[in-house]
C-alpha cells in the first residue's frame, strides 16, 4: 500500500481543513443563479483568490470547488458535457494556489450529492449514480488531488455508492461526511454510529459530519460517533483500520439581512468549539457553510498552533546572515579548494564513486518556496544525493530555478544540486550573466537544455529567444570553464561547472535525435539525464544504434499516478512514450494503479543499478513519497 502524507498527519494530530466556498464566492459578487462550479472555467482567478485566503488563514487542508460538479447537477445549467473539465480545472486550481501560497498544504476533491434522489424514493439507479461519480473522481484525480472528500450528503446509500465510485478508481484516502439535524438523524433517518460502522467498512478513511446547523449540533453527532468508533475499533482489535474522526460544521443558521444571507457564529466563538471537537475525538477540522477565512484562522488558534507555522518555522531555521562589521572570510578562487588547486565538480567524482539518486523539485508559481524546502527537507533525510530544479517546465511561469536552486543548497548543504538552464528565455548575453550569477552563488551543476517552447505554456504569444539551442549552450558553459565569454573576452577567474545534458531514446525522430546527442557529447558535456522510459529494452535498442556512452549516464523515472496519468502522459507530454502493455495494465490494477506504477518505477530502479551511473526521479503532483517509496528497497530485494 502507497503511504499519504494526509493519513500521516492525522496520525501525528489534529488537522485543520478550510471553510466554505460558496459562501466567498457569494459574497465576492457570484449570484446563487449561476453555477459556483463552472466558474473553475470561466473565473479561475477568483476561485484561486479564495484558496489563497484560507491558506494563508492557515488551513492544511482546501477542498476544490467541485462539490457539485457531477453529470446531474450541471445539466441544469447546460454543462453535463464538462464534468471532467471543470473537475481537474478545480483540481488544478487548488494546487496552484497551494504552489503560489507556499506552504504543503494538501489538496481535496469534494464531491458532494447529485442533487435528486436515488431509487426508489427518486429516478436515479444505483449504478448510474455510480458512473456520475466515477466521472468527477476522474477529473479530479487528472488534476492531481490528494485525497478525496465526499461531503453534504444526506442519504447514506449514496455517499456508499460515492465511496465505493472513488475506490473502484484508487486508493488515495477518502473522507466520508453526513449532514445531520436537529433531531441527530440525517434525512433519510440514518444515526450517526450505524452510519460510522457502514462507512469504516465500506473503505472511508475518515468518516464524520459537515454542514448541519452549527458547532453544537456538530458536536453531539462527533462525540456519538467516537463511542461507534470505539465499539469498532474493540471489534477489529489490532488487525482492523480504524477510521479517524472528521467536524466540519455551518457557522450556524443562515439570516436573511438586507437581501443577504448571513451566518452569525462568530470566529471566536467556533475557536471554542475547536478545542471541544478535538478533544471529543476529531481529527480532521475544518468549516462549511458561512465560515469563511477568519473563522479558520480563529480555529488555528483554537488548536494552538499560529498562522502558517510552515512559514514562521521557516524563518527560525533560516541560513544565519553575517552581522555587521562582523569577519567575513575571503573567497575562495573560483574552480579552487582552499590551497588554490583546481579540483573537480563534486558531482562528477559522486558520479564515480556511488550509484547517485536525484530528485527534482519544480519551483513555485508563486514567491513563497516553503512547501518546496519542505519536501527538499524530506528528501535530504531519506540519504538522496542530489536534487534537480526545474527551469519554468511547459513553458509555465515559476519562481526562478536560479533562486530556489540557492535557496535549497543554502538550506540543505547536503545535497547535490542540478540546475535546469534553458535558452527560451534569455539572449546570449543573459545566458553568460546569469551563468556567472550562478556560480557566484557556488551552483556548480548545470542541465543544459533548449526548453519548451512559450506556444506549449501560460503565454503562447511570448516571443522565445533561443539565441542558441542545448548544444551551443553546453559550448558556452565550456567557454566560461576555459576563462573566457563567447566573444573570447576574459572573465577573470574560470568556472567550474559540470555540463549535463538530456537524451531521449524514445524521440519519434530517433535518427535526429542520435545526431543531436553526439553533436552534444562533442560540445563538452561531462554526463547524461535521459528522458523517462518504461521498457528497458527501449536503451538497448537506443545503445545498439548509437554505440556506447563514454559518460555516465542517469536514468530518468517518473513514477505513473493511475492509468489516465499514463494516457495523459503517452498522449499529451511531449517525448514521453508509455508502452501500451503498461497502460493497460495500470488500467486492469483500478484502484491499486498508484501502488502499481510505484512497483513499477522499482523495477526499474533495481535494474539500473546494472546498468546506469544514477538515477533521475520526476515525482508527479509533488509527490515527494511516491519516489521514496520507489527507492526505498523492500528487505528480501536481489539487486541484480
Amino acid at each position: 500500500m502507497t503511504s499519504s502524507p494526509f493519513l500521516e498527519k492525522i496520525a501525528r494530530g489534529p488537522v485543520l481543513a478550510d471553510g466554505a466556498m460558496g459562501t466567498l464566492l457569494y459574497a465576492r459578487g457570484i449570484s446563487f443563479d449561476q453555477n459556483f462550479d463552472e466558474l473553475n472555467l470561466s473565473n479561475p482567478k477568483l476561485v484561486g483568490t479564495v484558496h489563497r485566503d484560507y491558506l494563508t488563514a492557515g488551513a492544511e487542508v482546501i477542498e476544490t470547488n467541485t462539490f457539485g460538479a457531477n453529470r446531474a447537477r450541471l445539466s441544469q445549467f447546460g454543462f453535463e458535457d464538462k464534468v471532467r473539465l471543470i473537475a481537474r480545472q478545480g483540481a488544478r486550481i487548488a494546487r496552484d494556489a497551494r504552489e503560489v501560497v507556499g506552504v504543503p498544504a494538501l489538496v481535496a476533491g469534494s464531491m458532494g450529492p447529485l442533487g435528486k434522489p436515488l431509487a426508489p424514493y427518486g429516478t436515479i439507479a444505483v449504478e448510474d449514480a455510480h458512473a456520475m461519480f466515477r466521472e468527477s473522481a476522474e477529473g479530479l484525480l487528472e488534476g492531481g488531488v490528494d485525497l478525496f472528500v465526499l461531503e453534504t450528503f444526506g442519504d447514506l446509500t449514496e455517499l456508499l455508492t460515492a465511496l465505493a465510485a472513488v475506490r473502484s478508481l484508487c486508493a488515495l484516502p477518502v473522507v466520508a461526511m453526513l449532514t445531520f439535524g436537529e433531531d441527530g438523524r440525517t434525512f433519510y433517518g440514518h444515526r450517526p454510529g450505524d452510519a460510522y460502522a457502514a462507512l469504516a467498512e465500506a473503505g472511508a478513511d475518515v468518516v464524520g459530519t459537515n454542514c448541519s446547523v452549527g458547532p453544537q449540533g456538530t458536536f453531539d453527532v462527533v462525540t456519538t460517533m467516537r463511542e461507534a468508533q470505539a465499539a469498532y475499533a474493540a471489534r477489529k482489535g489490532d488487525a482492523g483500520r480504524v477510521p479517524a474522526l472528521a467536524a466540519m460544521p455551518n457557522a450556524g443558521l443562515p439570516q436573511l439581512v438586507g437581501g443577504r444571507y448571513l451566518y452569525m457564529a462568530t470566529p471566536d466563538y467556533f475557536a471554542a468549539y475547536t478545542r471541544r471537537f478535538i478533544e471529543a475525538g476529531a481529527r480532521l477540522v475544518g468549516g462549511c457553510c458561512g465560515t469563511t477565512p477568519e473563522h479558520i484562522a480563529a480555529m488555528r488558534k483554537g488548536m494552538g498552533a499560529p498562522v502558517l507555522p510552515e512559514a514562521q518555522a521557516a524563518r527560525v531555521a533560516a541560513p544565519h546572515r553575517t552581522a555587521p562589521g562582523a569577519d567575513v572570510a575571503a573567497p575562495v578562487a573560483a574552480g579552487a579548494d582552499a590551497a588554490g588547486e583546481r579540483e573537480e565538480p563534486a558531482i562528477l567524482t559522486k558520479l564515480r564513486e556511488k550509484f547517485l539518486v536525484s530528485v527534482e523539485l519544480d519551483p513555485p508559481r508563486g514567491i513563497n518556496p516553503q512547501k518546496i524546502l519542505a519536501g527538499a527537507r524530506l528528501l535530504a533525510e531519506r540519504g538522496v544525493d542530489a536534487v534537480n530544479v526545474a527551469d519554468s517546465p511547459m513553458a509555465r511561469v515559476r519562481m526562478s530555478a536560479q533562486a530556489l536552486t540557492y535557496l535549497v543548497m543554502r538550506h540543505y548543504p547536503s545535497f547535490e544540486t542540478i540546475l535546469h538552464f534553458t535558452c527560451r528565455d534569455r539572449n546570449l548575453m543573459g545566458i553568460q550573466a546569469d551563468l556567472l550569477g550562478a556560480h557566484a552563488m557556488g551552483l556548480r551543476t548545470i542541465l543544459a537544455l533548449t526548453g519548451d517552447p512559450p506556444s506549449a505554456g501560460d503565454y503562447p504569444n511570448v516571443t522565445a529567444v533561443y539565441d542558441v539551442d542545448s548544444i551551443g549552450l553546453i559550448r558556452v558553459i565550456k567557454k566560461l570553464n576555459a576563462g573566457t565569454d563567447l566573444a573570447g573576452n576574459p572573465i577573470g577567474e574560470r568556472t567550474n561547472f559540470a555540463i549535463a545534458c538530456a537524451v531521449n531514446p524514445t524521440a519519434e525522430d530517433l535518427d535526429l535525435e542520435m545526431v543531436r546527442f553526439r553533436e552534444k557529447l562533442d560540445a563538452g558535456a561531462d554526463f547524461v539525464m535521459t528522458q523517462p522510459f518504461y521498457d528497458m529494452a527501449v536503451w538497448d535498442r537506443f545503445l545498439a544504434a548509437f554505440g556506447p556512452i563514454p559518460l555516465p549516464v542517469l536514468l530518468g523515472i517518473l513514477p505513473l499516478q493511475s492509468y489516465r496519468h499514463a494516457e495523459f502522459m503517452h498522449n499529451e507530454v511531449p517525448g514521453i512514450t508509455v508502452p501500451q502493455a503498461l497502460r493497460e495494465l495500470l488500467r486492469d490494477a483500478g484502484a491499486g494503479a498508484q501502488a502499481e506504477g510505484v512497483r513499477h518505477a522499482r523495477e526499474l530502479f533495481r535494474s539500473a543499478r546494472g546498468q546506469f551511473a544514477g538515477v533521475y526521479l520526476m515525482p508527479s503532483f509533488g509527490r515527494y513519497e511516491n519516489v521514496l517509496e520507489v527507492i526505498a528497497e523492500p528487505a528480501n530485494a536481489r539487486v541484480p
